[in-house]
């Protein structure tokens, strides 16, 4: 007796990310908005005196242990990223394991991370490109930062609404001149320096090398920015994940040579590398390099330049998610008919994106602590986001029938090791404003849920909005 042939349900022609610029992005673009988000040139300058501060000179493996962390959370995305295109990265991957109210838990830490690195960068940015005029003889105070905030916020915000291929082509430009910049520093200190071995056994013994992973592991916030892009990516089920582990892989290459080199140049300085301020410009000057600290300034500057773009990109992808799934305003989820870009959230949160820093500074802040402050509370909100994520993994390929020991063994190191490190930074922080900033985000996160739960159950029962599988994924491939 013949089974009756099996019937497939109709392909669906429209996704419900349409007006996107689908299938658009090669895969060097994507891969360059993960690495800009992360922003490597301006961490390798200044990651590993901070992780050196707790680590002495175990800071090379503290950096190793970082770097294996990150490569397990990017395993743990690419769980999702291998099977599904999302325009809402982390927050419509952890829907799909976790469920709706854990998804727009991670949704609420991704704004907080994301819109306060973009904040950050853009402060970065200023601040860098001020220490460049300054060395030659132009010193405006703050008030020069702001206009610089400003302007760029202005080219970036236009540079997003244009289109995604415009603003990841400049990314890509923008970051590859950033990090050629900090290798031709790096290169130059290295020889100089000379092939010596670092210290055998850490001063600090492992407890120093575990203070200083979480500093470390800080400098890879943001490598997941591809996850945003899946929409637009050709080839997404390849091209997302690979760029993912791609950027973890280079940034903990670039931030090993960058940690060996200021350890080995600074070791016999009082202090060592933790009692730097500026260790490159200071190892510069050590070498009569002086000259160097210009081209140290202005890669971090476009490092930054490039951070913000990406960021903020990825940043108003997560904000046309939640529009079109109805748990925050409808108009978010509108994209424009000419450039294809989600024009309306980049109008309403990339224009206050530059304005908050500088408030901030007319308020009294120094630049320092206005770029210190941001990005403490936006590493608390990644930390959030990659802990649910990693969780949600296992269970994601549980329900579908997919769930491998190796899956179970990733998320079993990588959550802990997510927990414990919320944990330290918590503890560490107590006496100062992170913890509270982030608590009132929490606590406005939480008024919204509620709203949302009572006025709007159905809409945040859909959280999770993904790209379907079209036609022409199955039949020609990816294009």
């Amino acid at each position: 007796m013949s089974l009756p042939p099996r019937v497939l349900p109709p392909l669906r022609r429209e996704s419900p990310m349409s007006g996107l610029d689908r299938r658009n992005l090669g895969p060097l673009q994507v891969f360059a908005q993960s690495i800009s988000a992360a922003a490597p040139s301006a961490a390798m300058a200044a990651a590993p005196a901070v992780a050196a501060a707790g680590a002495g000179t175990g800071v090379l493996w503290s950096f190793v242990v970082a770097t294996v962390l990150a490569l397990l959370i990017g395993l743990g995305i690419a769980q999702f990223t291998r099977r599904m295109a999302a325009a809402g990265s982390l927050y419509s991957l952890t829907a799909k394991g976790l469920g709706p109210v854990t998804a727009f838990a991670c949704g609420g830490a991704l704004l907080v991370g994301y819109g306060l690195l973009t904040m950050a960068a853009l402060t970065g940015s200023g601040v860098y490109l001020q220490d460049v005029l300054r060395r030659v003889g132009v010193d405006l105070g703050w008030g020069l930062v702001a206009a610089l905030v400003l302007v760029l916020g202005a080219l970036a915000t236009a540079c997003v609404l244009r289109g995604v291929r415009l603003s990841a082509t400049v990314v890509l430009v923008t970051e590859a001149v950033s990090i050629s910049l900090m290798l031709v520093v790096f290169g130059l200190l290295l020889a100089r320096v000379g092939p010596e071995l670092a210290p055998a056994t850490p001063d600090r013994g492992v407890g120093g090398i575990a203070a200083g992973v979480l500093p470390a592991l800080g400098a890879f916030i943001g490598f997941e920015a591809a996850a945003s892009f899946g929409v637009e990516a050709r080839r997404p089920f390849r091209t997302v994940p690979r760029a993912v582990q791609g950027t973890a892989a280079l940034c903990g290459v670039l931030y090993l040579v960058a940690a060996y080199t200021q350890v080995i140049g600074l070791g016999a300085l009082p202090g060592g590398l933790a009692g730097q301020a500026e260790p490159v410009s200071t190892l510069a000057a050590l070498q009569q390099l002086p000259w160097l600290s210009y081209l140290l300034d202005l890669g971090i500057a476009a490092s930054f330049l490039a951070c913000t773009l990406a960021t903020g990109s990825a940043l108003v992808r997560v904000l046309l998610s939640m529009g079109r799934e109805g748990v925050a305003p409808a108009a978010l989820g509108r994209t424009h008919p000419r450039y294809r870009t989600p024009h309306v959230a980049i109008l309403a949160v990339l224009p206050p994106v530059a304005v908050v820093p500088v408030v901030l500074m007319a308020a009294g802040m120094s630049t320092t602590s206005v770029f210190v402050t941001l990005l403490n509370v936006a590493v608390f909100g990644y930390l959030v986001a990659y802990l649910l994520v990693c969780v949600a993994a296992p269970v994601f390929l549980y329900r579908i029938g997919e769930l491998t020991r190796g899956v179970l063994v990733v998320s079993a190191i990588t959550a802990p090791a997510l927990l414990a490190a919320l944990v330290v930074f918590t503890a560490d922080n107590l006496g100062g404003p992170y913890p509270a900033v982030f608590g009132l985000f929490a606590l406005g996160g939480l008024a919204w849920f509620a709203w949302l739960r009572r006025r709007r159950p159905r809409q945040l029962a859909r959280i999770g909005i993904y790209d379907e599988t079209s036609e022409a994924d199955l039949l020609g491939g990816e294009r």
